[in-house]
């Protein structure tokens, strides 16, 4: 049998012209175990079988493998075989071979990628820090029925059916899409049939595959002033202009006669994202009517709708109407877990063929097995039932980080738009507050909360100071200590505090 050794050992030989047959073999294998291709305590194959893969005499790798041993570099036992030594001679140590490079700087990098490259990257904002306090957006991973969930993939993976295993052009796995049309008509009042779902791998893609499919460069978008600015920098490197609309307690705030129509349209009705406020029926017949007059299309992401804590739930902006012009997009991150990659699109009948297709060639759909596996999770009722066990949970939590703010900060530091709903929450801060240094240096000390101002576009709107604070992924006493951290980020910034029981 051919190893892996073998086809590194035969590529390299060919490379080495100098020197003799079992000088050359001995080199080619000093050299994978410098450069870490063999790792110290790796066992070496056979004598014998290394030489029929080398298509060499037995002599010359036994040759090798001794000079290897009288150097140092392997250790040969009687009945376990020769292996890679721990420790590498006191020459490797003195003259390293391992290669260093300079950092590349700002200018160099620049120069080097492509404007839209070089444009995405000045505008990333993904945070290494995905867990713990107070990261915004970051479900309780923890508390989802793992075993449930495994015990249906673990039976569908002994007997998997071809048309899980290949590539995907028809949207996604129908099981799933028929099972979310289902779930998305109760829970969502969502209007849509099975064929109207195109699977995704969440929402970024999602909103790729829109502007591409329907945009042409320097076509106008609109997006909420603060939004999210993954949906802006997918826009932006696909050559969109970006309109910035202002956000108030209805939500996005449109122009009545807009000079350049928007082509997109892209919206949080349900939960404003990062302020939280609710887009009003007001609102929403009005981006309606505006959508159907200019031809635009609205991109409804219903960010944190499964997670209001009080009162009605509100209905999707694509279920006031009989097709309207809106592309409804979800994902299971946040239900669910972010790595499980999978979101949805529900899209107008006039664009299904189209974005299917085009969804296929540039993506490939795939995860098939994993999305069978969440079809019969959703179907037998435990992807209901759990969300309504984090509901509660995330209420509680909610809770005890809005009396943490209320009782040693003062409740002029709950923003206004702080709907009993979502994952996180604004903590408002004093205009003249530095909100960037604030979380730079709360962030040095162990808690990660992220810059309200960070997330506004434009110079138009007036930019808010302040802090999100997630709260779904911290139990009640680790919070506790990541707060007090934080209330000492802000006095030491000058902030003046104004808590209850001063």
């Amino acid at each position: 049998m051919r190893t892996l050794l073998g086809d590194y050992l035969l590529q390299h030989l060919q490379q080495a012209s100098e020197g003799t047959l079992p000088a050359r073999v001995f080199n080619c294998l000093r050299d994978a175990i410098l450069e870490g291709i063999l790792a110290p305590n790796t066992r070496l194959p056979a004598s014998r079988d290394l030489a029929n893969e080398l298509h060499v005499s037995r002599n010359t790798v036994l040759n090798a493998y001794e000079q290897l041993r009288a150097e140092g570099y392997i250790q040969a036992h009687t009945g376990r075989g020769t292996w890679v030594s721990e420790t590498l001679p006191e020459s490797y140590i003195q003259v390293s071979t391992t290669p260093t490079y300079a950092a590349a700087t700002k200018e160099e990098i620049t120069h080097t990628l492509s404007h839209r490259g070089a444009s995405l990257l000045q505008h990333a904002a993904a945070s290494p820090y995905q867990w713990g306090a107070f990261v915004p957006g970051a479900p309780d991973v923890t508390e989802f029925p793992h075993a449930e969930f495994n015990r249906i993939k673990s039976r569908l993976s002994r007997q998997p059916e071809i048309a899980n295993l290949i590539y995907s052009n028809a949207g996604g796995c129908i099981e799933l899409r028929h099972a979310l049309a289902d779930y998305l008509r109760i829970a969502r009042s969502v209007n849509c049939e099975t064929d109207q779902i195109i699977i995704t791998e969440g929402i970024h893609q999602a909103v790729d595959l829109v502007s591409r499919a329907l945009c042409d460069l320097n076509d106008h978008v609109w997006i909420e002033n603060p939004g999210y600015w993954g949906a802006k920098n997918i826009l932006r490197i696909n050559g969109l202009n970006i309109i910035p609309m202002p956000v108030d307690a209805e939500g996005i705030i449109p122009e009545e006669q807009p000079s350049t129509p928007p082509r997109l349209i892209f919206v949080t009705p349900s939960h404003q994202y990062p302020l939280g406020s609710h887009l009003s029926l007001a609102r929403r017949r009005k981006l309606l009517d505006l959508a159907k007059q200019h031809g635009s299309w609205i991109i409804e992401d219903d960010y944190d709708s499964e997670f209001r804590f009080s009162g009605q739930p509100y209905p999707s902006l694509q279920g006031l109407e009989d097709n309207p012009p809106v592309i409804y997009i979800g994902t299971f991150s946040k239900t669910i877990y972010p790595a499980l990659r999978i979101g949805y699109m529900v899209v107008p009948k006039n664009l299904v063929q189209p974005l299917r297709t085009i969804s296929a060639e540039l993506y490939r759909g795939g995860h098939l097995l994993t999305q069978r596996a969440l079809a019969e999770f959703i179907s037998e009722g435990h992807y209901a039932a759990h969300i309504r066990r984090m509901r509660l949970l995330y209420s509680k939590r909610r809770k005890f980080l809005i009396e943490l703010i209320h009782r040693y900060l003062g409740d002029v530091f709950v923003h206004e738009f702080n709907h009993d709903a979502g994952l996180h929450l604004v903590l408002k801060l004093p205009d003249h507050a530095n909100d960037v240094e604030i979380s730079a240096l709360a962030l040095s000390r162990g808690v990660n909360v992220r810059p309200l101002s960070q997330y506004y576009s434009g110079v138009d709107t007036p930019i808010q100071s302040g802090l999100l604070l997630g709260f779904a992924c911290v139990q009640e006493q680790d919070m506790t200590f990541a707060f007090s951290i934080l209330r000492q980020c802000l006095i030491e910034n000058g902030i003046e505090l104004f808590p209850q029981n001063r």
